[in-house]
């Protein structure tokens, strides 16, 4: 049996390896801000004949947009973010494209953001995960409540969670500079998926936990941790390979406009399985050594 408990340290630092880059580049670098938060348009452009990537860029800078950022969708079209433009810029722009490219252009989606909408969505979000944590608090600890010091059964879990979102944060921050990948209102979707789906795997390990102390199958508190949560482990495993494999699929086959946030349920739903198993169970027995409280019993 693999003594996972009893390598939590080895499990922590691994954690902070993988936490550390991610925060460095929020720090220096932020996000690279989708239209959602950050205000600006976001249109679908179709062509009448095959244009190539880079004479649209080289056209956009031309018209004075050498900001946009331009994405090819699977079907031929691109679909390009820019600053806020009026009606009047955008049928200028349009005329631009035009003559430019020498063929006919249309407009298939177009949607502005206001600043002030942007900041009430960040807002909106920050209060989403905020309150969704504090549920996922209460909702651990009123089902642990039999147990001693229920709450820290939620905290442990929610403190699981937070190092699962703030990892998928810090990957979004890479991406974001790296290859321009945005942080939108389909990325707070996702993360919240992410944490719906990774709190369903502690749950899972944590009430294995509390059948064997109740079972009495060891004295020691990190041992019943350890035996609960290999015995939880291929479950956690399998259950997450099925939702792995459809969101590979989707992210090659299903189209640029669902790339990113495929991209972040992958990266949460990897992130989730190391969590639930590698994280919140040491955590319960580091937070159990540590306050030294009564001894865990049914």
């Amino acid at each position: 049996m693999i003594d996972i408990v009893g390598n939590r340290k080895w499990f922590f630092l691994i954690s902070i390896f993988l936490l550390v880059p991610g925060i460095i580049s929020m720090l220096a670098f932020g996000f690279n801000l989708g239209i959602d938060f950050s205000s600006g348009t976001v249109m679908t452009l179709r062509f009448s004949q095959p244009v190539d990537q880079a004479a649209l860029r080289q056209q956009m800078s031309q018209s004075g947009y050498s900001d946009a950022t331009i994405q090819k969708t699977s079907d031929g079209d691109f679909l390009v973010r820019t600053r806020d433009i009026n009606s009047e810029q955008k049928i200028a722009l349009i005329d631009g494209l035009k003559k430019g490219l020498n063929m006919d252009v249309t407009i298939r989606d177009f949607a502005t953001v206001s600043p002030l909408v942007a900041s009430e969505v960040a807002r909106n979000a920050a209060i989403a995960v905020l309150v969704a944590s504090i549920f996922m608090i209460l909702y651990i600890a009123f089902a642990f409540r039999h147990m001693p010091n229920p709450f820290r059964w939620g905290f442990s879990a929610v403190i699981a969670l937070l190092h699962d979102v703030l990892i998928v944060m810090g990957v979004f921050s890479i991406l974001g500079w790296l290859i321009g990948y945005q942080v939108d209102s389909m990325f707070i979707v996702a993360m919240l998926t992410i944490v719906g789906f990774a709190i369903n795997n502690t749950c899972v390990v944590y009430d294995r936990i509390r059948e064997n102390v109740r079972k009495g199958i060891s004295k020691d508190f990190a041992t019943t941790v350890n035996s609960s949560i290999m015995e939880t482990i291929a479950r956690c495993i399998n259950t997450s390979l099925t939702v792995i494999l459809t969101c590979l699929a989707l992210y090659l086959f299903g189209g640029v406009t669902i790339q990113q946030f495929i991209m972040a349920l992958l990266v949460g739903v990897l992130v989730g399985i190391y969590d639930s198993i590698f994280v919140a169970g040491p955590l319960l027995v580091l937070w159990d050594r540590g306050l030294k409280a009564e001894p865990v019993t049914a």
